[in-house]
């Protein structure tokens, strides 16, 4: 028995992580496609397997790929050589611009971090959230201006922070602490260098508590 093969291996989707809603979504597609008969009992065993094993959106995309286009729709599928693939992240061009101004602005959830990002909070609260993010190189750069406001930043293990920002009657914190965590620190980690000033204003990096009871409790 055999599972569809991946698309070539310069397809650029194939080398994104997989989130568990990602893996949930196919799942929950081969469950449906064997309860119609499209699959029998081995076939869907092995998929599911390799499903809960994948690491990356290429690893889940075979396993759809040769199913009717409603069952590959949970995986909120975009058109790739092969057919759908599952929960593409947002694009942000370089240079792209997050303000708050007497307000809250939140970026979050699955985007592709360009090589820069500006964030500004004028008597305001920004959220930039890289915790299911995709770098689009292993250093970008984020420059923060909280000038009396905020900016919060969350970041994932193994993601090292450099701050090299400036802070004038204002504080930058976090960006040294648990930065490892469960994924060890290598010379290829990636890379968050932070910018910018905190004018009687806050920047602020968070990492995910310790694991507790099998999930991360985040901030």
């Amino acid at each position: 028995m055999s599972v569809p093969a991946a698309f070539p291996a310069n397809d650029p989707h194939n080398t994104m992580r997989a989130s568990d809603a990602d893996r949930d979504r196919v799942a929950e597609a081969l469950r449906e496609a064997y309860a119609e008969g499209r699959l029998d009992v081995e076939e869907h065993n092995e998929r599911l397997d390799r499903t809960y094993q994948a690491k990356t959106l290429g690893e889940l995309t075979p396993l759809l790929s040769d199913l009717p286009q409603r069952h590959t729709h949970t995986a909120s599928p975009v058109p790739g050589p092969g057919g759908p693939i599952p929960t593409m992240p947002a694009e942000y061009a370089p240079g792209s611009s997050v303000t708050a101004v007497f307000a809250e602005q939140k970026r979050g959830g699955r985007w592709l971090v360009p090589s820069q990002t500006t964030a500004a909070a004028i008597f305001g609260q920004v959220t930039i959230d890289l915790r299911e993010a995709v770098l689009t190189q292993r250093e970008v750069v984020i420059v923060a201006n909280a000038v009396f406001g905020s900016i919060e930043i969350k970041v994932p293990h193994g993601v090292v922070v450099r701050d090299e920002g400036t802070a004038v009657f204002g504080s930058r914190s976090g960006s040294d602490r648990n930065a490892a965590g469960d994924v060890p620190i290598t010379p290829d980690s990636p890379v968050v260098v932070l910018r910018g000033i905190a004018l009687f204003g806050e920047v602020s990096v968070r990492y995910p508590k310790p694991k507790k009871l099998g999930k991360f409790l985040g901030r």
